[in-house]
């Protein structure tokens, strides 16, 4: 597992446990964890994206 995995599977993580607190709260956590990467890789320029995409390939194809 991924570093970038294990930190969105905390946030989620958090958010639940938030969620007894605060619903709201929790809500804006879970949405920020899921957010926040999607935005960093749609502000990619599209050859960073093919890059990364490559990148991932390689790894998936050594694994």
């Amino acid at each position: 597992m991924t570093p970038h995995v294990k930190w969105g599977i905390a946030g989620v993580v958090i958010g639940l446990i938030l969620f007894i607190i605060n619903p709201w709260l929790a809500i804006g956590v879970i949405a920020a964890a899921i957010a926040i990467p999607a935005i960093a890789y749609a502000m990619l320029s599209p050859s960073q994206r093919q890059r990364l995409r490559r990148v991932r390939q390689r790894k998936q194809i050594g694994s």
